[in-house]
């Protein structure tokens, strides 16, 4: 067993099945954890499957919305460690199928919180995912902590939901709990091919042109999946402080970055010479025109900053989606 911080601990992981909450699986593997993951549906493509993780996880067949499958869970596997990433996360599909995505994911926080909170046992640290997209737009950028959460559309009031329901746990019940708010998380093993990397990259290998579904100038704060990784891990190890409990934190570059740039250096990663297909026209409805966040305190309190540069990031995740889809 690996010697690390989490060596012989249990520790549940909702959403391992999907693209962040996989490299968080492996990386708590690596460090001798024994990983729970909750599964209710069986995704074709999955990075989980892929790179061999389920075989290395104790996956149990059970919803987040089943309030007492979750307490069977935190019960039965002594569970000390909770990272909450199960969440639909995709804004097109959210707009489409609102009720979904509240029950998913305010419905299913929630649930877990609850499940946490019911149980007689030391449940130590519980990391929840919120998202950047939970402040809304603001004219003042970067976006700090303190902003006010001024979401509209159903995805960000999602994740505004989820986001204080945490806290509130935190705050009345003294629950270790702390939110991450992340910036644009790319890296190779995201399937949701309505973002703008995995979409790009299929494209490339097949040899055909990159769809830009906007004008290609909304900006947004793109960090490298292995980077959010440690943001996670950051935050967790911050609850043995009891005074940090309930924070919410941002992790991002600290840098907007416009789309189509990021299609161009996918493109120089690939070392093909097509151009970008822009189709549409300034930004998607729904969406935010411009992002990016202020990750001070996290650097600061918490020691994290990002070690991927954009490059390095887009030409690793390039060399993945090659050897999966190629």
């Amino acid at each position: 067993m690996a010697d690390g911080r989490y060596a012989g601990a249990s520790v549940l992981v909702t959403g391992a099945q999907g693209f962040i909450g996989s490299w968080l699986a492996e990386r708590l593997l690596g460090e001798g954890a024994r990983v729970v993951v909750p599964r209710r549906d069986v995704p074709a493509e999955s990075r989980f499957r892929l790179d061999g993780l389920e075989s290395r996880c104790d996956v149990v067949e059970a919803d987040v919305l089943d309030h007492q499958a979750l307490v069977r869970i935190v019960n039965e596997y002594e569970v000390g460690t909770v990272f909450h990433l199960a969440a639909q996360t995709i804004v097109g599909t959210a707009n489409r199928s609102p009720l979904s995505t509240f029950e998913t994911n305010v419905r299913g926080t929630y649930n877990l919180l609850e499940a946490c909170r019911a149980v007689e046992g030391p449940v130590e640290r519980i990391v929840v995912a919120s998202s950047d997209k939970a402040y809304g737009e603001h004219e003042e950028l970067p976006y700090a902590e303190d902003f006010a959460l001024q979401p509209r559309y159903p995805y960000d009031v999602s994740k505004a939901c989820t986001d204080m329901i945490a806290r509130s746990y935190a705050a009345t019940y003294d629950m270790p709990v702390a939110v991450t708010r992340l910036a644009n998380v790319y890296g190779g093993g995201d399937f949701n091919f309505s973002r703008v990397v995995p979409d790009t990259a299929r494209a490339l290998l097949k040899g055909d042109r990159p769809v830009v579904r906007s004008d290609g100038t909304p900006e947004r704060d793109f960090i490298y999946v292995e980077d959010a990784v440690e943001a996670y891990l950051a935050v967790a190890d911050s609850l043995e402080r009891a005074e940090l409990r309930g924070r919410a934190w941002n992790a991002g570059a600290g840098e907007p970055v416009q789309v189509i740039e990021i299609v161009r250096r996918l493109i120089a990663a690939s070392g093909r010479e097509l151009e970008p297909d822009i189709q549409g026209e300034g930004t998607p409805h729904g969406e935010i025109d411009r992002q990016y966040l202020d990750s001070t305190a996290i650097r600061e309190e918490l020691g994290w900053s990002p070690t991927w540069d954009l490059e390095r990031g887009l030409r690793e995740t390039y060399a993945w989606y090659e050897r999966a889809l190629g």
